[in-house]
């Protein structure tokens, strides 16, 4: 193969090369153009998983498995090609034998490097848009012809009651809303519940001085995006009344005020028994799939401490937190010190309390402009628009990197915010603040997707902590409590007034195992962080995330969820699942579903 032509060339006959091998089922020669150190991230189209196979060897296993009801054609390379530091970067499309879909390669030399395959749209089944949209009206004269609204109230009314929904979405918050979006467009009969009053109440529920620490180019919702006069950082009430309008012009089927009590799946008639309470009262609904879709974790995790009984002040989780206010003057204690605890101690301080904050271990802090110079620029920015990276491709770029390979990209980024915001560290290091860049200096990203905490993007809170205006106690944990006071694990006493847990949430099984049982919940495991990525090798920094967005080992449920960006490109392959298992489309999956002991995708 040349390797002295251009870009677009050298990717185009590599691609060319892999779908001649691929269309003869030639397993070894579509091995052989890839590198010795190679890895394939499918998104669905070949494995009906989320999966990374890293390796020849996996490769070959993987299309072994797949091929032949995959089989794969008409791949393209679209959009030309790019070369930086010896590595080609391409786009391309391909079709599969049910699917379209879309991808995205790299070479090092004329070898494959990284390889990104992921589901578009079902044939058959795409979604009615563009010039597939519904025509919205018959013309003509029609006796007692019914609205657009009287159609839709009889709709309403009908699902739930006389029609069973095909999937019931648990938690309507952004994760819920954007599913439902993608399942509605798709024609999958969906209820959302939520039990909140109003969508959009899971943000304004919360205290006054909230704000996204993401940018608007990150945080756009499915279909419709953020309008270009929208803030870069959304306060909540602003992220409230979005998602409230959005549920609304998107039809959803969104029943607020509603919570699920219990769930049961029901092996011989292949569906669940969700119980479900309403302002109007019980009923069931019996759909084939389950999703929960309650935020990226599951119950609040609030410790149990000695004296909790003969403590006179307030003492409660930082979920329940709605403000400071009613805590002016008073001495407060924040246990935690990631992002929910660094917003409390900041909120705190504006309405006038003396605060302390309690950091056990140490955390990853980064300015959020640092963050969005450095990090978000490249991918998420006006000025990534301008190059032509919008959303779906910046969503693409991120999904295609293997997270085996995340963490060397990373160190260097956070060598560089270390450098620059030094001086914030000396002062936060003098102020006694415990300060960390992750295990591997990789930062705040990788501690993201390992752990989900023991971060925080800074918009305020440091500076607070450096002056000296917020009170910080490190290396320490709460042991017990007095009437008046907390004691601490180094002997020392803090008087407080009110002591708030800004200490994390269990994983999503833990609604499983309210909600369905102990047994259901063991069987799937915990979601979040990632595993290995072949058998035999239990390393943390191989595979994908654990339960997320793919099938797990309890036919039926799923887990959704993450912040908007997750939220937004991960439910479309959730939908297209849900989907695909509602057509009748085979769905054969590669790589047993997640669970305890599961290790891997081959």
């Amino acid at each position: 193969m040349r390797t002295d032509v251009t870009p677009t060339a050298r990717a185009t006959a590599w691609l060319s090369c892999l779908a001649e091998a691929l269309a003869g089922s030639d397993v070894g020669t579509a091995m052989s153009l890839f590198g010795s150190e190679c890895y394939w991230r499918d998104l669905l189209a070949f494995t009906w998983n989320i999966k990374t196979m890293e390796g020849r060897e996996a490769i070959g296993r993987m299309l072994e498995a797949t091929l032949a009801a995959t089989a794969p054609s008409a791949w393209k390379i679209v959009d030309g090609a790019t070369e930086t530091d010896g590595v080609v970067e391409a786009w391309f499309t391909f079709e599969t034998a049910v699917a379209r879909g879309k991808g995205h390669l790299r070479l090092r030399g004329d070898k494959g490097w990284t390889f990104l395959t992921t589901m578009a749209e079902l044939k058959g089944h795409e979604e009615r848009r563009g010039a597939m949209r519904d025509n919205g009206v018959t013309h003509g004269a029609f006796r007692n012809r019914r609205s657009w609204l009287e159609r839709k109230r009889a709709q309403e009314a009908a699902l739930g009651r006389t029609e069973q929904p095909y999937c019931v979405i648990i938690g309507g918050g952004q994760g819920g809303i954007a599913l439902g979006a993608r399942l509605k467009r798709l024609g999958v009969p969906t209820i959302i519940l939520e039990r909140n009053a109003r969508a959009g109440d899971s943000w304004r529920n919360r205290y006054d001085s909230l704000v996204l620490h993401d940018p608007v180019w990150y945080d756009h919702l499915p279909y419709l995006p953020f309008p270009d006069h929208w803030p870069v950082f959304t306060p909540k009430d602003q992220m409230g009344d979005w998602l409230e309008a959005y549920a609304k012009v998107m039809e959803l089927d969104y029943w607020t005020s509603s919570s699920c009590v219990g769930a049961r799946w029901d092996e011989a008639r292949r569906d669940w028994e969700v119980a479900v309470e309403r302002p109007a009262g019980s009923l069931v609904l019996r759909p084939k799939q389950l999703v929960f879709a309650t935020g990226s974790y599951g119950p609040p995790r609030m410790p149990k401490v000695e004296g909790a009984e003969i403590f006179a002040g307030d003492l409660y989780h930082s979920s329940r937190y709605v403000g400071g206010e009613e805590h002016r003057g008073k001495r407060a204690v924040v246990v935690g010190a990631a992002s929910s605890g660094h917003d409390i101690c900041t909120d705190l301080w504006e309405h006038g309390a003396k605060v302390t904050m309690v950091q056990r271990s140490p955390t990853t802090v980064v300015k959020s402009e640092t963050l969005m110079e450095l990090g978000f620029k490249g991918l998420y920015s006006e000025e990534a628009l301008a190059k032509g990276i919008t959303t779906e491709k910046a969503d693409l770029l991120f999904a295609s990197m293997p997270f085996r390979l995340m963490p060397a990209l990373q160190i260097p980024l956070y060598e560089r915010i270390a450098a620059q915001d030094a001086d914030l560290y000396a002062r936060l290091a003098q102020a006694g603040f415990l300060l960390d860049w992750g295990q591997d200096r990789s930062g705040l990203m990788m501690k993201a997707l390992r752990t989900g905490s023991g971060y925080y993007i800074d918009v305020g809170a440091s500076g607070l902590i450096a002056a000296g205006e917020i009170k910080v106690r490190s290396g320490v944990e709460l042991r017990a409590l007095k009437k008046r006071s907390v004691l601490l694990s180094d002997g020392s006493e803090l008087p407080a007034d009110v002591v708030i847990f800004a200490t994390g949430f269990a994983a999503m099984n833990g609604w499983v195992a309210q909600l369905v049982s102990s047994e259901v919940a063991e069987k799937i495991g915990p979601n979040w962080g990632y595993g290995s990525g072949t058998r035999g090798d239990p390393g943390p920094w191989r595979g994908e995330l654990r339960n997320m967005w793919k099938p797990m080992a309890q036919e039926g449920l799923w887990f959704h969820g993450g912040n908007l960006a997750l939220s937004r490109h991960y439910s479309l392959y959730v939908a297209l699942q849900l989907k695909a298992r509602m057509a009748g489309v085979p769905t054969m999956i590669y790589g047993a579903p997640d669970g305890p002991g599961a290790a891997g995708p081959d």
